[in-house]
């Protein structure tokens, strides 16, 4: 039963990523910049990095530090607003939540936040800007 669960959340995980490079690329391809494949596959670890500075980052707002606990909740919890049978939005919603989740932690912690806690490379902090919906710094 537990291989179940780790299967689970490796093809939850992969799906999210997926997602995620997808976003990158319209993204990008509707603003005119170039998207390169190694940025695609460095963005979710970066991602995943960003999210644990800024959960502990003590100067940011506790409203930040309770929607990304809210938000792994949501992913540990077995059951979905679309159940993960469900082939393609099973695993679609978690990426929705992820986006939306994103969204509101950023633009709560603000651009100097990002700017001191992003791990990646400029390119990959210019991508979390636009999906954040914030101005590029």
């Amino acid at each position: 039963m537990w291989w179940q669960l780790i299967i689970s959340v490796a093809a939850g995980l992969a799906v999210v990523y997926l997602l995620l490079l997808g976003l990158l690329w319209w993204s990008a391809r509707r603003s005119g910049d170039r998207v390169r494949l190694r940025e695609g596959l460095r963005l979710l670890p970066d991602l995943i990095r960003l999210l644990r500075r800024l959960a502990a980052d003590p100067d940011l707002p506790t409203g930040v530090r309770v929607r990304l606990v809210l938000l792994l909740a949501y992913l540990l919890c077995p059951i979905d607003l679309v159940p993960d049978f469900v082939p393609v939005l099973g695993y679609a919603d978690d990426a929705i939540v992820v986006l939306i989740a994103l969204r509101s932690v950023t633009r709560r912690a603000g651009p100097d936040a990002l700017d001191r806690h992003w791990p990646g490379t400029p390119e990959g902090l210019a991508a979390v800007r636009r999906f954040a919906g914030l101005p590029a710094g």
